[in-house]
């Protein structure tokens, strides 16, 4: 035999036994004859009769804690069942009649005698108020009515917590007559879910959510915890749908000694420093520009100056380039030599000791992808790079190789765009970390000026989604006439802000220059740069 197990029918956490051949439940009084894996239900027609009041006694239940008293107020008693077993009675009562008697013997099974009936234990003795306190249990409600005195309402659920939602919806009228109703189920699983069965039902601002320290209100009253309860009862939260959020509860989440806006430059470009006020931590900023304009090697410096320059671990998703290149390109910055084309001119072990002080720390993640790129699990890479590896930034180079991995399945290319941004976006919020992400632009078939040749950029050239401009904080544009005569105006770049959630600036950012002997960008001094006349004619250099 196995007691207090669940009830399928009624909704009873505890209410049924189980015993070798059969199940019973003895809050609904189901019947179940267990016959192998199946089972055949049916309903006990035996109707035990109501208890008379004179035939019962009301006195202390020491083993709860419960006094004569509160007893007496709420109508619980003490008996004799037909078969001689002592047992506690409620009796639930409406328009002056009892209308059914729960009882419960010292194994805590229940019968129900007279006709079920959706209707609060202690109901009748409140007709409305300031606070409603309800409890998934008659010993419960005793216990919360009896730490206030006896001089507050409560009642309690009649089936357990699974018959919280029609309880409600039969005495709403009554519910609504107390100014709150606070809900103290068991802290259990099945006690909280009981809690979200019944919110949204009553007018907002009423419904009010108590949490205990132990599983349930008598736990609390036996352990000695009595101000628990009352503390509960106090401090219960309002319920508010999952996000919202009342701007007074949010005073220490602002003002937390912990919480700093660090802001870190970019590498070069006073200007766009001046523009931006730098780059921060819980910002995305996104990178566009056209093929080849320079979008990697930007992206790169960004996270060589993040770990070198400011101590950050910085996670690299570069799916455009195997690990190796990534490395050797990032050692180039350091070393200021194009270390591809002199790599084997180079003194291994001069390189070793440069490789060891840039990457021996482990502040640099990479993510190889072996060639191939599964796009269903790539932001779990990228979440386990902040997560995991604690990357305070991640530089993820770039979205339309990422979507080509994706499955046909997941939709077009705009869709999955959406998802992915959405995805990363969310991953900022959650995780306060900072990602870079590179992003191509559209064909620049109907410009004057094509991109290649230096043609101005603007949000609707984003390739893809809406949701490239929508979601990044900064969006950053580089421009570059890569037909140019003049060869340093073929290598420099003109950095365009787009975007600036953070100051709310936008335009021309300053001039960078690749510099091929160092392989790095330069920083250029405007008065270099010889534009035509006007931008509009789409001149850019």
């Amino acid at each position: 035999m196995q007691a207090h197990v669940p009830c399928e029918f009624c909704g009873s956490s505890d209410g049924a036994t189980l015993y070798t051949d059969h199940k019973f439940c003895f809050v609904c009084e189901k019947w179940t004859k267990l016959e192998g894996s199946e089972s055949v239900t049916v309903t006990t027609k035996k109707k035990l009769s109501i208890i008379p009041v004179q035939d019962m006694l009301i006195k202390d239940i020491r083993k709860r804690g419960l006094k004569a008293s509160t007893c007496k107020k709420y109508g619980y008693f003490v008996t004799k069942d037909e078969w001689g077993n002592s047992i506690q009675i409620a009796n639930y009562v409406a328009d002056a009649e009892v209308v059914f008697q729960k009882s419960r013997d010292k194994d805590k099974n229940f019968i129900v005698r007279g006709h079920k009936a959706h209707v609060f234990w202690g109901q009748q003795l409140f007709q409305g108020g300031k606070k409603l306190v309800i409890t998934e249990g008659e010993i419960d409600c005793l216990t919360v009515s009896q730490v206030q005195g006896n001089k507050y309402p409560v009642v309690s659920l009649p089936f357990g917590c699974k018959s919280a939602l029609d309880t409600f919806k039969a005495n709403i009228d009554w519910l609504k007559g107390f100014e709150e109703v606070i809900v103290m189920f068991d802290m259990d699983e099945v006690g909280q879910k009981a809690v979200q069965s019944v919110v949204g039902l009553l007018p907002p601002h009423k419904l009010k959510i108590a949490q205990l320290p132990l599983k349930d209100p008598n736990e609390c009253l036996i352990a000695g915890k009595a101000d628990a309860i009352i503390n509960a009862i106090w401090n219960a939260k309002e319920y508010r749908p999952d996000g919202l959020v009342n701007a007074k509860d949010l005073k220490d989440v602002l003002f937390s000694s912990e919480e700093t806006q660090e802001t870190f430059e970019y590498p070069w470009s006073p200007e766009l420093n001046k523009m931006t006020m730098g780059i921060r931590k819980g910002e995305m900023v996104l990178l566009t520009a056209g093929s080849g304009i320079g979008k990697s090697t930007m992206a790169r410096e960004i996270a060589y100056k993040l770990k070198m320059k400011d101590g950050l671990k910085v996670g690299l998703v570069m799916l455009e380039e195997n690990p190796k290149k990534t490395l050797k390109d990032i050692l180039s910055i350091h070393c200021q030599l194009p270390l591809h084309l002199l790599w084997n001119t180079l003194d291994k072990k001069l390189l070793e000791t440069m490789y060891d002080k840039v990457f021996g720390d482990g502040n640099f993640v990479l993510y190889d992808h072996f060639g191939s790129i599964e796009g269903g699990n790539l932001l779990d890479k990228i979440r386990y790079l902040i997560t995991g590896e604690g990357c305070d930034y991640a530089i993820f180079d770039h979205v339309s190789i990422a979507v080509s991995g994706l499955d046909e399945s997941s939709g077009d290319e705009r869709k999955c765009i959406d998802r992915l941004m959405t995805n990363l976006r969310a991953l900022i919020e959650e995780t306060g970390a900072g990602i870079v992400v590179v992003s191509h632009l559209r064909k620049s078939d109907m410009k004057a000026t094509p991109f290649e040749q230096g043609g101005i950029i603007s949000l609707d050239d984003l390739r893809g989604s809406g949701s490239l401009k929508q979601l990044p904080d900064i969006v950053l544009a580089l421009e570059r006439n890569q037909q140019a005569d003049d060869e340093s105006l073929k290598n420099t770049l003109k950095l365009r802000v787009l975007k600036n959630r953070f100051t709310g600036n936008t335009g021309i950012a300053g001039y960078v220059r690749f510099n091929k002997s160092k392989n790095i960008l330069e920083d250029v001094d405007p008065l270099e740069i010889k534009e035509n006349k006007g931008e509009e004619a789409g001149c850019q250099f």
